[in-house]
């Protein structure tokens, strides 16, 4: 039984701060130290003294980024800059966005959801996580006892009757929330808190089973804060911020991350194309082509074969799978067949390691391998001598997450990227106000 409540978020008095734009950030993962720079920049009450606040040299156990987040975070409690729901609501949050040049809003609900451990099976991770990060966040929650950012979950609801009551309240009244951000997108949130709405949508998610899309080190970190709070006689900080949104709205996007090799020594470019044509059968495109082309035909090759195209400077090659029972075989033994599925790993093990030598921890360290999901950068570092082969590849279906996800497998590095990210300081969720 999966368990939400509603809770009395905190947000932005709109009274004080006049543009709400100015106040919010990215998710904190996604922020470098210039960006960071720039947000403290941009306003004095932005969200980033919260939740990446800066760090000095002479930072102690009684002075430092989180025990400040704790100050900024009482003082604009006190002054007003921040105001609490007056009643436990969720919060309708519409995402309004381009994607390949096309309009797209993406539909979803913030609640509080209660964290338990994945081995129950009502909430599923898909990505394994790093110790350095949940000891950051951790300590964040212990100074402030706050999601600043929220976990971003799928949830499975075919009739879509979540997105139904929701969307129904939405269209009576002006959103209560309404910016648009420095990428241009529009953030739209509708306090819910009409307690019959409320009944429903808990009556009908406990029987959901939730996939974490974004979010696990905060989701763990999470977990273990309400576990040593539980350890020192307090139960009731088990729910954390999260943006769930349905498996079957149209919104839902996932964009493909491409890879680029280089720095191989004594790399043969046609002993190579002789090893891949064991494995596939290859057609070959010339170099002149647009990369947009070469992804259509990518995206069309895809839709029942495993297909990569790979760049060398001169020409595209289209590579489709030949045997994909062989193929498998050819897999890490212990990974599911979920798993032994996807384009990435056929991608990564197959091509990568067995014939270029770039293992995991090769792909780990980045050592001869970048990432990118703009296709025509990667032609471009291709062009310019910088890495010798470009490797493109469709966008992992959401059904192939959820299924990786079931076996209690992990997702193979760099193969979700959920689109567009979620966006931080349009809702926080003090875990002392009830």
């Amino acid at each position: 039984m999966t368990r939400i409540v509603p809770f009395k978020g905190l947000r932005y008095n709109a009274d004080i701060i006049s543009d709400l734009a100015e106040v919010v950030t990215p998710p904190y993962d996604i922020i470098d130290e210039a960006a960071q720079t720039e947000y403290y920049a941009k306003h004095p009450a932005n969200i980033i003294r919260l939740e990446l606040g800066l760090t000095f040299p002479n930072d102690s156990a009684d002075n430092n980024r989180y025990t400040r987040a704790a100050q900024y975070l009482t003082k604009w409690m006190e002054d007003g800059t921040l105001k609490s729901e007056n009643r436990p609501a969720f919060y309708f949050y519409q995402q309004e966005f381009k994607v390949n040049g096309v309009r797209t809003i993406r539909n979803g609900f913030v609640a509080g959801v209660k964290v338990e451990p994945y081995e129950k099976g009502n909430i599923l991770p898909h990505e394994e996580t790093l110790s350095k990060p949940k000891a950051d966040r951790l300590q964040l929650m212990h100074a402030t006892r706050c999601n600043f950012s929220s976990i971003f979950a799928l949830y499975a609801d075919e009739e879509k009757q979540i997105d139904e009551l929701l969307l129904r309240e939405a269209q009576k009244r002006h959103p209560d929330i309404e910016i648009v951000d420095e990428t241009e997108e529009i953030h739209r949130v509708w306090v819910i808190d009409d307690s019959a709405i409320v009944d429903k949508i808990i009556a009908i998610m406990a029987e959901k089973t939730l996939y974490i899309a974004d979010g696990h080190h905060r989701y763990e970190t999470a977990l273990e804060y309400a576990r040593e709070m539980a350890e020192s006689g307090i139960n009731d900080f088990d729910y954390i911020m999260t943006t769930l949104v349905n498996l079957y709205d149209e919104g839902l996007v996932v964009l493909p991350t491409h890879r680029v090799v280089g720095h191989l020594d004594h790399f043969d470019f046609p002993r190579f194309i002789e090893k891949l044509s064991s494995l596939f059968s290859i057609d070959q495109y010339s170099g002149k082509d647009d990369p947009a082309s070469i992804i259509n035909e990518l995206a069309e090759q895809g839709q029942d074969n495993h297909v990569f195209a790979m760049y060398n400077g001169e020409n595209y090659y289209l590579l489709t799978l030949k045997d994909k029972v062989g193929a498998a075989n050819l897999l890490p033994e212990q990974n599911s067949v979920a798993w032994k599925d996807l384009d990435v790993a056929i991608l990564d093990n197959l091509i990568l390691d067995q014939l270029l030598g770039i293992g995991e921890a090769e792909r780990r360290n980045q050592e001869n391998l970048a990432y990118s999901r703009d296709e025509e950068w990667v032609k471009d570092k291709i062009d310019v001598g910088q890495y010798q082969l470009g490797f493109f590849i469709n966008p992992t279906r959401v059904k192939e997450i959820v299924d990786v996800a079931e076996a209690r497998d992990k997702m193979p590095q760099k193969s979700t990227y959920f689109y567009p990210k979620l966006i931080t300081g349009l809702i926080i969720n003090n875990l002392a106000i009830k």
